[in-house]
């Protein structure tokens, strides 16, 4: 038995008894007894609905737990639920399911999903942009660059899909293409998030490359923009310290541990101060 009929099989079950009980009923006061176990059989079913629905919410709650006790480079889905509507082929049904399965951490059912809302309506711009964040979330970066690109070329001035193209550039270590379109992404400054992460990925980009000073200035734009994005302050101190200011590293880091002791950046922020306090050495890794 599946896991959808374990829930909904006692429930089928009253519903066939029901209905061969409403098909036997000859007389008017059986008719009307069968009408009585009708009404309180939807009520039933639409409390359980009403019970699952909240459940489904709760869950919602867990995955946004969890990916809060997650530190990690790859940019925050942050893509508006779509607004479903009724249309010929449904394709606006898979795009929905597959922006929830986004946000509940199933990239791998997304893109199924959303593959399927491309066949009924090829080309629908959202789906598009939706199939990349799941594929640049699987890691699986040469798809996801490529649906970027189609998003690209329909919305050129589409800032949050520029700067996940040049976080997938960051990622393969395409480094000149990264600084072309998260410098594009600056220069339109048409969406405050997208403005903010492209200042952040600049400043990796820079760590990347070895060329320090260039990612304090950008880590240093990203937090007068956004200052409760911690792993910048974690970041700038990774930056700092490779330069030699160990000074300015330790303030960093402590500054991002003091910002939200609940946040993981913060956490991690406070693991280099300790580390470097105690005389260790700080990694140089990738994102770190």
């Amino acid at each position: 038995m599946t896991d959808a009929a374990s829930l909904t099989g006692p429930l089928r079950e009253e519903y066939q008894a029901i209905a061969g009980r409403l098909e036997a009923a000859r007389e008017s006061a059986e008719r009307d007894e069968v009408k009585r176990e009708i009404i309180a059989f939807f009520r039933k079913v639409d409390g359980a609905l009403g019970e699952l629905g909240q459940l489904k919410e709760d869950i919602r709650v867990l995955v946004e737990r969890y990916k809060q006790a997650q530190a990690g480079a790859a940019p925050a889905f942050t893509s508006a639920r779509p607004v479903v509507h009724e249309d010929h082929l449904g394709a606006s049904t898979f795009i929905e399911k597959g922006w929830s399965l986004i946000s509940l951490g199933d990239h791998a059912g997304a893109i199924q999903a959303l593959t399927r809302a491309l066949e009924l309506s090829p080309g629908a711009v959202e789906a598009q942009s939706l199939l990349g964040w799941a594929q640049m979330l699987h890691e699986d970066y040469d798809d996801a660059l490529a649906t970027f690109s189609r998003v690209l070329m329909q919305e050129p001035a589409n800032s949050l899909a520029r700067i996940n193209v040049g976080y997938i550039c960051l990622k393969k270590r395409i480094f000149g293409e990264a600084i072309e379109h998260l410098s594009r992404a600056i220069r339109l400054d048409n969406d405050r998030k997208a403005t903010l992460y492209a200042h952040y990925y600049l400043g990796l980009v820079y760590v990347e490359r070895e060329m320090y000073e260039d990612a304090e200035t950008f880590f240093r734009k990203t937090l007068a923009l956004g200052p409760n994005l911690i792993e910048a302050w974690f970041q700038l101190g990774r930056a700092q310290w490779q330069a030699g200011d160990r000074a300015g590293a330790i303030q960093a880091w402590t500054d991002g541990q003091r910002a939200n002791k609940f946040n993981p950046w913060a956490r991690r922020c406070g693991e280099l101060l300790a580390l470097a306090e105690s005389g260790g050495d700080i990694p140089r890794s990738r994102f770190a």
